[in-house]
């Protein structure tokens, strides 16, 4: 019995010790496969972090540097293309990382989505926040503002400066009577169609574009009261403008423009010439003379108003929004002459005969001579 219990026995601890090395060495096996699998899954998890912390960098990170501004406008033309844009964008110097920009822009299918304009570009953007910008086509307007301009070359550029269409275009557009005429104007008279003012619109704005605005800005300048107030002093609103521009190269004074147009509505009705420096000066092409002389007044000009009777042949400057209201609201009085006042204020003195002005005039003369100013 005692040898059958230590045979017993003795098998039983040869097989639980076979059976825990065969354990132990399938332990260890396995042990390497957990390793092999963990360290194979941190290796993907750190690749994929590693690549989307790229693919975040590249999206949203700040990739738009304005050297200390806050804001800044970057101006794109209606025809750029991918590339001119981030051109622009790298001659300002604002990108940290162009290739990063045009990766965003390629994923975001950019190239087919480019809108012409001004956009306000803020300092920090990232580059997904930039092209959904770019993308959208929201720009930022422009305010346009013109006055004070005597000739169309002179408003071409000055306009040429503020929006994206070019001087040669406009100046073309202003002087193309077939386009003008359907607004009804010529080109003696297409300066009178810009009312002074400041207007919003976007910068990329054509310049046929521009020309519909101008003009249904003079429509609604020219809305049914100014319109009957011009029926009822007898003009059309192109000769308040021509006579307006008169009105606002003699004044700088706005209190008493009203006075000079009254003066001037005076002689037109009495079928006076308006003997009106200002459209000699126009005529000669010399705003510059302070002194108008008899060989002024010799030249054969229709704006010549020394010589031919009635308002030019049309505005010699962009009339003041002041100069057309002085006009529709002249002053009623019996002054038929003017002269500037001798104390150099900008005011002028005001006549009711030729002997009464003539002895005004003298006065200022004098003083032209006194100061030497011969010209």
């Amino acid at each position: 019995m005692i040898y059958f219990s230590f045979i017993f026995a003795n098998l039983a601890f040869t097989f639980n010790t076979k059976s825990m090395i065969n354990f132990l060495r399938l332990t260890d096996i396995r042990s390497k496969k957990l390793r092999v699998f963990l360290i194979s899954v941190m290796l993907i998890l750190i690749v994929a972090g590693v690549i989307l912390f790229n693919l975040y960098t590249k999206i949203f990170s700040k990739n738009i540097d304005l050297k200390g501004e806050v804001t800044a406008y970057l101006y794109i033309p209606n025809s750029a293309t991918q590339d001119q844009v981030i051109d622009l964008l790298e001659e300002q110097d604002w990108v940290k990382n162009s290739n990063s920009l045009e990766w965003v822009m390629d994923k975001k299918n950019y190239s087919h989505h480019i809108h012409g304009g001004r956009y306000l570009i803020k300092d920090g953007m990232a580059n997904n926040d930039l092209v959904n910008l770019l993308r959208s086509g929201v720009q930022n307007p422009i305010q346009l503002t013109f006055n004070n301009t005597r000739t169309l070359e002179d408003f071409a550029g000055k306009i040429a400066r503020q929006i994206e269409a070019d001087s040669i275009s406009l100046i073309t557009a202003l002087r193309d009577e077939t386009l003008i005429a359907k607004y009804g104007f010529k080109p003696e008279t297409v300066i009178g169609m810009f009312i002074p003012n400041t207007y919003q619109l976007y910068w990329n704005t054509s310049t046929n574009a521009f020309m519909d605005r101008m003009y249904k800005e003079y429509s609604r300048f020219w809305n049914a009261d100014r319109l009957k107030k011009a029926e009822k002093i007898g003009l059309s609103p192109v000769e308040v403008s021509t006579l307006a521009s008169i009105v606002d190269e003699e004044t700088i004074k706005n209190d008493e423009k009203a006075r000079v147009a009254g003066v001037y509505m005076n002689r037109l009705k009495r079928k006076i010439k308006l003997d009106a420096d200002p459209t000699l000066k126009f005529a000669l092409g010399d705003f510059s003379i302070k002194r108008v002389l008899n060989k002024h007044k010799r030249i054969d000009s229709p704006y010549n108003t020394y010589k031919y009777r009635g308002l030019p042949p049309g505005p010699i400057r962009q009339s003041s929004v002041s100069g057309l209201n002085a006009v529709l609201n002249y002053e009623n009085h019996k002054y038929y002459y003017f002269c500037a006042n001798p104390d150099f204020s900008g005011y002028h003195i005001f006549a009711r005969t030729l002997r009464e002005h003539n002895r005004n005039a003298r006065k200022y003369q004098n003083e032209l001579n006194r100061r030497r100013i011969m010209k």
